[in-house]
């Protein structure tokens, strides 16, 4: 079976680079720097417009855990029709319960809202309490793919549970490592653990364009860099691409 590559993506010029260096699938999200949340209608929209590349849109309306209230849930379920009229060809959703179980009940709301397109379901996986009941829960879902690092804290250094996951979905959904892959590690994740999907951020430092900047401010943490960004590097997927699809 073919192996692909999906990259995970914030803006219009991050698609486009993942496009350009082969990868067949984007995750699009915002706010990356905090694992995601669910982009704005007009970034769906442009990036829908970027040809060549098939779009799934993360599902996730704040930062933080993955147990949510039911204002929560309807925001959800309105982001994923907005995926839905803007293009999308797959959502990436998730949700746990306050014991570390899958929150079926929420997920099949999601699903049912999702039909007519795929569904991953997210690395909420990973701060589960019980992977290989989740994996069959998430499969009654009716879920394509998981995107998950095996629960640890890179893919490479979870490849023992992926391994085991991949056996035991047997074909009848994709386990899709990611975190931490890069062209170094990708083909050995995928050899090791026997998955055929793999994600990777596979970004780069891109200094900012203004001439006039004013230091001692801070948007967001004290300590970030307001004139830098992450942009995803179309050499690192090409790279990653041909390590994975060599024979």
């Amino acid at each position: 079976m073919a192996r692909i590559l999906e990259v995970c993506v914030g803006s219009v010029e991050s698609a486009a680079a993942a496009r350009d260096g082969g990868a067949a699938r984007v995750e699009l999200c915002s706010a990356l720097e905090i694992g995601g949340i669910t982009p704005s209608i007009g970034l769906m929209q442009r990036v829908r417009k970027v040809e060549g590349i098939a779009m799934h849109v993360l599902i996730r309306p704040r930062g933080g855990d993955f147990l949510y209230n039911e204002e929560e849930t309807l925001c959800m379920e309105q982001d994923i029709i907005a995926a839905r009229e803007c293009g999308a060809d797959g959502v990436v959703i998730g949700a746990l319960t306050a014991d570390g179980n899958i929150d079926t009940t929420l997920c099949r709301r999601l699903a049912k809202a999702a039909q007519g397109m795929h569904v991953t379901f997210h690395r909420a996986f990973d701060m589960c309490c019980d992977p290989l009941r989740a994996l069959e829960e998430i499969i009654e879902l009716g879920c394509d793919r998981i995107l998950t690092s095996g629960q640890a804290a890179t893919a490479a250094e979870g490849i023992a549970l992926l391994a085991q996951l991949t056996a035991a979905a047997d074909g009848r959904i994709t386990i899709m490592p990611g975190c931490g892959v890069n062209s170094g590690n990708a083909a050995r994740i995928l050899q090791e653990t026997g998955a055929t999907e793999i994600h990777a951020s596979a970004r780069k430092s891109v200094g900012s364009g203004m001439l006039f900047r004013h230091s001692g401010v801070s948007m967001g943490n004290p300590d970030s860099d307001e004139f830098a960004r992450k942009e995803t590097d179309a050499k690192e997927v090409k790279a990653i691409v041909e390590a994975i699809t060599a024979e």
